[in-house]
């Protein structure tokens, strides 16, 4: 049977690491603030935020949420964000997507501060991530897998990685960051040849493609490390990741759950990478 690679443990870790480091910079007379920007009223962003106030909050940063109307014009939408942009006390901006179909993505990405964009919507960290640049902030959930990885010690130099999705969000960050760390990574998509053929020669198969237990265990080699990515939920309501947990742990030598897994880690990279903003706008 699979060992459980805990989300959880993860990011309890990491938020008493982050915790420490607020602290410290508190005791200096500094404070980190962090500004969640939603325009509309989605039960899923909704949820996301709930959990990332209070993540942030616990570990010190001062939250502050941005609730602006589904009908706000695109030019009122980037009067908000270039006054966040402006403003000394916000270190670090998400803005919560999908957003209402008359506001661009693409005319909105090039105003985010690329210095306070800690969840890599701006093409300039894209690039960064893409390119290995370190200055730049990857987006959460990859960067969570990363978290998770380190955590447990699981080396990727010279390992065989097999990426499910190829997303900007996930799986092509995701790839150049396992290559930063000198994987040899493939990645498949839903166009991909004969996929359990291509997964089976992973010896770390992470799945990120959004579809509810999708892979198997015809799909997985003996003692593989599988990262689930995915959050779906299936036909009873019953939340589950793009991995048949069931049937994939008794092979598999380590793997995440869902839930309990990346995602319990995510919003505690957030807060790590407010930090990071803070400092580099900072010089410190």
């Amino acid at each position: 049977m699979a060992k459980i690679l805990s989300g959880k443990e993860v990011a309890a870790a990491l938020k008493d690491k982050l915790t420490e480091e607020v602290k410290k910079l508190k005791e200096q007379g500094k404070a980190l603030g962090l500004c969640i920007v939603m325009a509309g009223d989605r039960p899923d962003s909704a949820s996301y935020i709930k959990g990332a106030v209070k993540r942030c909050t616990d570990i010190g940063i001062d939250c502050q949420v941005e609730k602006l109307p589904e009908e706000i014009s695109q030019d009122e939408f980037l009067k908000v964000l270039d006054r966040l942009n402006k403003d000394p006390e916000i270190n670090g901006i998400i803005i919560m997507r999908p957003l209402p179909s008359q506001i661009s993505e693409d005319v909105v990405k090039y105003k985010i501060a690329p210095e306070k964009d800690v969840d890599c919507f701006s093409p300039i960290n894209v690039s960064k991530v893409m390119s290995g640049d370190s200055d730049g902030f990857a987006p959460c959930t990859p960067a969570a897998v990363i978290e998770i990885l380190d955590y447990y010690g699981i080396g990727l130099e010279g390992k065989r990685a097999v990426l499910i999705g190829r997303s900007m969000v996930v799986g092509r960050p995701l790839a150049m960051m396992l290559l930063k760390r000198n994987a040899t990574v493939t990645i498949c998509h839903t166009r991909t040849k004969n996929l359990p053929q291509e997964t089976r020669r992973a010896e770390i198969l992470i799945a990120a493609a959004g579809k509810a237990r999708m892979v198997t265990k015809d799909m997985v080699s003996e003692g593989a490390v599988v990262i689930d990515v995915g959050i779906n939920f299936d036909e009873s309501g019953k939340m589950c990741g793009d991995v048949d947990f069931d049937s994939v742990s008794p092979i598999a030598g380590q793997i995440t759950p869902v839930p309990g897994g990346v995602g319990s880690v995510t919003s505690t990279v957030l807060a790590k990478h407010v930090i990071e903003a803070f400092k580099l706008q900072q010089g410190l």
